[in-house]
């Protein structure tokens, strides 16, 4: 009796110190994990740069953030989007743009949920390149544009892209050439070829994006004769 009643202590010690040693273990293991920072994943406000934002109301973003790691969102139509203090959709964010996310974990979302995407540092509009020769507009499948800005003068230069007219209000003005921009001789609508220097014009123009004058229609010959 003896015997065996000594065998159940020294089992009951061995269990008591491998409970002991498993508790210290999981103490140390806590300790580390509580002084750990957390991930970007995890990080509720985020900067990084738009790697790609898809064109729809409900959608996903991808972000680089400044540790190269790509991290992606979910956005919807509540998802508050500002710019220059103005605000935009998400589907207006522009590859290149750092901007600086609110997320957290939202219900029915499987990626963090982006609340708030503020743009810090906008891309600038790529001025696209003019190729090829300006297309004469074509009456049964273009609509005329008529613009909110008018010149006359003489044409002194020109070339595939812009022409530069003499006028008595402005001096020398250079006016780009559109893709559809309509020439009219006479009344009639006729190629580009036909625009000559020295032809005194009219012109109806706009302004593009890059505060530009464009032509929109160039009127010259005898329906501008005075009578």
């Amino acid at each position: 009796m003896a015997s065996g009643t000594a065998d159940r202590s020294h089992a009951t010690v061995e269990q008591r110190q491998h409970r002991m040693r498993s508790f210290a273990v999981l103490c140390v293991l806590t300790c580390r994990l509580v002084g750990q920072t957390p991930t970007p994943h995890n990080s509720p406000i985020l900067r990084g740069v738009v790697l790609e934002c898809e064109q729809r109301p409900v959608g996903e973003i991808a972000i680089r953030a400044a540790d190269n790691e790509v991290l992606r969102y979910q956005f919807d139509r509540k998802t508050y989007v500002e710019r220059d203090e103005h605000m935009i959709e998400p589907a207006r964010l522009i590859p290149g743009e750092k901007v600086e996310i609110v997320s957290d974990r939202a219900p029915g979302f499987v990626l963090r949920y982006a609340r708030t995407i503020h743009v810090v540092q906008p891309v600038a509009p790529v001025k696209p390149q003019r190729t090829g020769l300006p297309r004469p507009y074509n009456s049964r499948t273009d609509a005329a544009r008529t613009g909110t800005l008018t010149f006359s003068g003489v044409i002194y230069r020109i070339n595939s892209e812009k022409f530069v007219i003499h006028t008595r209000e402005a001096g020398d003005l250079s006016i780009l050439l559109r893709n559809d921009t309509r020439y009219l001789e006479d009344g009639q609508v006729v190629d580009l070829a036909q625009l000559k220097p020295n032809l005194r014009v009219f012109v109806r123009a706009g302004k593009d994006l890059y505060n530009e004058v464009e032509a929109y229609q160039v009127i010259w010959g005898s329906i501008l004769a005075p009578r």
